[in-house]
């Protein structure tokens, strides 16, 4: 089976990867495939790790994992990726993820915001 986050490499090849080393990824966009594979699995502590110390929602960490796990993930898409390569310290990734709640089809569309925090990927929040 592919990874969650779409790529056509099994998980352990791919999220599991970053998953378990701290999420150590090279590019702002492998930060956010892997914390999609983390949103699928309810994992709030790599959620909470991956999240840039500034922004990070410790105190909504176990709400987080509860609405994971109460919707089923059905796919991500990668629209387009702004920066955020090795190189740079910070980047965007906008992208939709779809998934049903409560029976109903429903999709995130978001252009979120990636930088470096001691030369780590990090999740900052929503793009202006």
């Amino acid at each position: 089976m592919n990874c969650y986050c779409g790529n056509n490499k099994p998980y352990s090849e791919c999220c599991e990867v970053f998953h378990k080393n701290g999420g150590k990824t090279e590019t702002a966009e492998q930060l956010m495939r892997s914390r999609y594979s983390a949103f699928v699995l309810a994992n709030g502590d790599y959620l909470m790790l991956s999240h840039h110390s500034s922004t990070r929602p410790v105190k909504k960490k176990k709400a987080i994992v509860n609405w994971a796990k109460s919707v089923q993930w059905i796919k991500l898409e990668v629209q387009k990726t702004s920066k955020g390569t090795a190189t740079d310290n910070d980047g965007t990734v906008t992208f939709n993820a779809y998934f049903y709640e409560n029976g109903k089809l429903d999709v995130i569309y978001e252009k979120s915001a990636f930088v470096k925090e001691n030369n780590i990927w990090k999740y900052l929040g929503l793009s202006q």
